[in-house]
């Protein structure tokens, strides 16, 4: 039976009854749906509805819904349930008869899938904070291991200044943490309960909405019963923050892609994650790194879709938000899938420290160092770039670096040099001139490590656990003189 098909009176077109359909995907959404509908059949309780031996049978046979998917690990087959909560009622149906029929009451459809759909994104987001915590923790590590080995940073892919190897590992973490804090910050706006907003006006039944979002782990219902069916807000949130985290995975692939290549030779590619070529045997492909740069655009591609659907939706629910499910479910599983096979790539790159650390000593990257020795000497800093510019000029013409030119040569442009000048150019010294918070100073990177460190546990600690279906011990409050027997 249908969930509406009371006031028709001729089928469905075949192709269109197929077409419509939503179970394909949306069926991923079932143990959420349980959980709802557990808390709503408590609330029709409550409310005097359903008495508490209904209730028993109906948790119990949620209950049994949930086992079946479980035993079938997700790929449950249904030709005929439209959708998710169809599905459920049949099932119900089956094993209760009438009594099945009695958890609908009250409810819509639409409240349902906003519901479902907020679940879902909630325990998406606590896997995903998780699994950047475990990310970070790879770059940290792999950050400490570095110790004091140095490489060019680039501003414009240019050689710009030598940087500790930690340092620009870190800059990674910073990336990833404000993805995690996006998410967190997501996470707040979305933790509210649609149930109970019935179609689009509100329940018909005197529902006791507070105590329905208590029993899903939600702060509190929503306030207003149009939004709350019609909202989905949460999803393009959800998915924008994760075309962000998509936009930082991307650009650490790229990077990674470039460090890799023999013209660099910054990075060894981990054989676990590579593959070769069917035509050059001496290949070695940076596959992982290409497919997280390739389906990062995938994840960007759905926040655009989520938005062209919304955009010209009057209020409240349209049949058009059914479309906005697969987008959510495809950037939500390619974030999932990315994630653990970053952390485990990071923990198996090999980086070639010593060569990095002889890219960090040419290409005048100490220029702003010497500008530095200058200014430190009273010479205004434009005045001092200039002049540091002309050193260059020279160098290049004579084919050298800074600290190769004579006392002479650089007195010639200005006579403040003086042997000095060329400790301020070795390594440690331009390093160490970064000593400002942030910076990469050696110290200043140690308190990074530290601080990382924290974030990561900070992070790893707030990551709630939340038991959605309790069918073995339902908790229910007394509907007026009646108390219920298992309590």
């Amino acid at each position: 039976m249908k969930m509406w098909s009371g006031r028709f009176r001729q089928p469905l077109d075949t192709q269109f009854e197929r077409w419509q359909r939503s179970f394909d995907f949306d069926r991923r959404l079932l143990t959420d749906e349980l959980a709802a509908s557990a808390a709503h059949a408590r609330a029709l309780k409550n409310a005097g509805v359903v008495s508490a031996e209904e209730l028993i049978c109906i948790l119990e046979g949620l209950q049994q819904i949930g086992e079946l998917a479980a035993t079938s690990k997700g790929l449950i087959e249904d030709d005929e349930a439209e959708d998710v909560h169809h599905f459920v009622e049949k099932q119900l149906v089956e094993r209760l008869g009438d009594v099945g029929y009695k958890l609908h009451s009250g409810r819509s459809r639409n409240e349902q899938i906003a519901t479902d759909l907020r679940l879902y994104v909630r325990a998406a987001i606590d896997q995903l904070r998780s699994d950047l915590a475990e990310v970070c923790s790879a770059f940290v590590e792999r950050a400490e291991q570095a110790g004091g080995a140095a490489m060019p940073a680039y501003t414009h892919l240019q050689h710009a200044e030598p940087v500790l190897v930690a340092h620009w590992l870190l800059a990674y973490v910073e990336m990833f943490s404000r993805d995690a804090d996006r998410l967190a910050d997501c996470r707040k706006r979305l933790n509210v309960c649609p149930l109970g907003s019935g179609a689009v006006a509100g329940a018909t039944l005197p529902l006791d909405r507070a105590f329905m979002a208590g029993e899903l782990a939600f702060t509190s219902p929503t306030a207003n019963s149009i939004d709350a069916t019609s909202d989905r807000d949460f999803a393009l949130e959800f998915v924008n923050a994760l075309s962000l985290l998509g936009l930082h995975l991307s650009r650490w692939a790229e990077e990674m892609i470039i460090f890799s290549t023999q013209e660099f030779g910054f990075a060894q590619l981990p054989e676990a994650y590579s593959t070769g070529s069917s035509a050059m045997p001496q290949k070695k492909n940076p596959d992982l790194l290409e497919l997280v740069r390739g389906k990062s655009g995938r994840v960007v591609g759905s926040a655009t879709a989520l938005m062209v659907a919304m955009k010209g939706l009057p209020l409240a629910y349209n049949k058009d938000l059914q479309e906005t499910q697969e987008p959510l479910f495809d950037a939500t599983d390619s974030a999932l899938v990315m994630l653990p096979l970053v952390a485990g790539w990071m923990k198996a790159v090999e980086f070639d420290h010593e060569r990095m650390s002889e890219a960090a000593r040419s290409g005048f990257m100490n220029a702003w160092a010497a500008a530095t020795y200058l200014v430190k000497r009273g010479v205004p800093s434009r005045l001092a770039h200039e002049q540091i510019g002309k050193a260059v000029k020279l160098c290049v013409e004579k084919k050298c670096e800074l600290q190769d030119l004579k006392l002479e040569e650089l007195r010639t442009l200005n006579p403040l040099f003086d042997e000095s000048f060329y400790e301020c150019l070795k390594p440690a010294s331009v390093l160490a001139i970064h000593d400002v918070v942030g910076g990469t100073a050696p110290a200043r990177v140690r308190d990074g490590i530290v601080a990382a460190r924290k974030k990561i546990e900070s992070l790893r600690s707030d990551s709630p656990h939340i038991e959605l279906l309790h069918v073995e011990s339902p908790h229910v409050e007394p509907a007026n003189e009646e108390v219920h027997a298992h309590s």
